[in-house]
């Protein structure tokens, strides 16, 4: 059965516009099943892997739901990492995008003072981990009575982490009457526990069966020893000449051992794990999605929320010791539909965790010979010359979406009295520009950045260099992305 299109959901013409612009056009299985019962405000289990498509399924409904007037948080979207609450921010950015709806991230290691600043604004949408979300919540600078949608997204990778007791004491913050909604690639005691005690009438929908076991992933392994897999680890990258390859290991040591590893034989190779400052994971996390490096050597803490829809290669240079987390790491590849390989390094020492795995999933992982020294050979100069030559930019997710948008920075804030209102009053007066063309307003205390859309942001930013706003004039000037 052909997926249903997006242009056949309830929803109105402004998320309409947006996900045309961000090319969703045919609806995966996760969101042809979740959307519509999310429109009806129904509380949903649904059990999916990562790279279904999950995140529109839930975003897409609660973007059309969310009231824009209200100032309040309506929407709490709790995430396991921090990685993730910034990537679903961007999410509901874009998607919300034409209905200017504010979504603010909250997490730790970044700046609380900032982050309580941007929650006393008009902020729809919070996504957030755990921790940071309670340390709000107990602080009084997280709104919670008018959250009337709450996500748990990941929720198997939350307990995972050790984040059931914070989670539990959230959903006891939350107003009762809510939509609640919990997507997870497994389903252990600790989340059906959750779903008994803080869900109703909850509606179960399961896509992760065909999901594991769909000819879009290419599982594999190899067998090898301890100190012949960064040798064996080579071969392979050879072998697959791969596009976008994730490289997942299972301490930071070890990652740093890879990412050297490879830097040093020529590859663009970048690394991603919980002992790197928060900055430069996201920074790393930027550059692999936009193709600058085509290897990310990472941790399965830190790669949580990578979100590139073109991961072609997926390898477990260290298999992992729980059975679940083999179905998070592969399912960062074979995205959407798309084709992708997971290539799991096996040593003697780690069978039983083979076993579990394929227990989990269901079929036989199939065993592949080490590749030949010909065979290397062979390939090695069309590798080496494909990593020398100058890396091809991908488009960002949203890119097409912000074509027609400019983000402008004015310097005035709250210190100078400035709100909202003054800017949309003084812009939307200009000949040929209407409220509509004006997109989210972030007021700091020293600056403002407005979002012009519809292609009107040079217009806009040359008539307000000689207009004031009230009996002030700004200096205003292009925000580049």
């Amino acid at each position: 059965m052909d997926n249903r299109s997006f242009k056949d959901f309830s929803v109105s013409e402004e998320i309409r516009k947006a996900l045309k612009g961000l090319e969703y056009e045919e609806a995966t299985e996760v969101q042809e099943r979740v959307i519509p019962l999310a429109l009806e405000k129904k509380d949903l289990f649904v059990k999916a892997r990562t790279g279904s498509g999950k995140t529109a399924a839930y975003a897409v409904p609660i973007c059309e739901l969310i009231e824009w007037l209200e100032n309040k948080p309506q929407a709490l979207i709790l995430t396991p990492t921090r990685e993730l609450s910034v990537q679903v921010k961007e999410d509901f950015t874009n998607i919300g995008r034409f209905k200017r709806l504010k979504a603010v991230a909250i997490y730790g290691g970044h700046s609380f003072t900032m982050e309580k600043t941007e929650l006393k604004q008009k902020a729809h949408v919070v996504t957030g981990t755990p921790g940071r979300v309670m340390d709000h919540i107990e602080r009084g600078t997280l709104s919670l009575d008018k959250i009337q949608y709450l996500v748990l997204d990941e929720a198997d990778r939350m307990l995972d982490m050790g984040f059931a007791e914070q989670v539990e004491g959230i959903l006891k913050e939350l107003p009762r009457d809510r939509v609640t909604m919990m997507f997870s690639a497994t389903m252990p005691e600790g989340i059906k526990s959750i779903s008994s005690n803080y869900m109703k009438d909850t509606m179960y929908i399961d896509v992760s069966e065909d999901s594991i076991t769909a000819g879009d992933i290419e599982h594999s392994l190899y067998f090898t020893e301890e100190e012949e897999k960064l040798a064996l680890l080579r071969d392979v990258t050879i072998i697959e000449k791969a596009d976008s390859c994730i490289i997942f290991c299972r301490t930071k040591e070890r990652v740093d051992l890879v990412c050297k590893m490879l830097s040093e034989r020529g590859y663009r190779c970048n690394k991603i794990h919980g002992g790197m400052e928060q900055d430069d994971r996201l920074t790393a996390m930027k550059r692999f999605k936009s193709g600058e490096f085509n290897y990310l050597a990472a941790t399965d803490v830190a790669a949580r929320g990578i979100d590139v829809e073109n991961i072609s290669l997926v390898i477990n240079y260290d298999i992992p010791y729980e059975r679940e987390v083999y179905v998070h790491r592969t399912g960062r590849t074979g995205r959407a539909g798309q084709y992708g390989k997971a290539i799991t390094l096996v040593t003697s020492k780690e069978l039983r965790y083979l076993r579990d795995i394929e227990n989990l999933i269901g079929f036989e992982i199939e065993k592949l010979e080490k590749p030949s020294r010909e065979e290397v050979a062979l390939l090695k100069s069309a590798f080496e010359e494909k990593e020398s030559s100058a890396p091809i930019i991908r488009q960002r997710k949203g890119d097409q979406l912000n074509e027609g948008i400019m983000k402008l920075r004015f310097q005035g804030g709250k210190k100078k009295k400035l709100r909202a209102a003054n800017f949309v009053g003084v812009i939307s007066n200009i000949e040929g520009v209407t409220a509509d063309d004006i997109g989210i307003i972030t007021i700091q205390d020293t600056l403002t950045f407005v979002e012009i859309l519809n292609g009107k942001g040079p217009l806009v930013l040359e008539t307000m260099k000689n207009t004031p706003i009230g009996t002030k004039q700004l200096k205003v000037s292009k925000v580049e992305q």
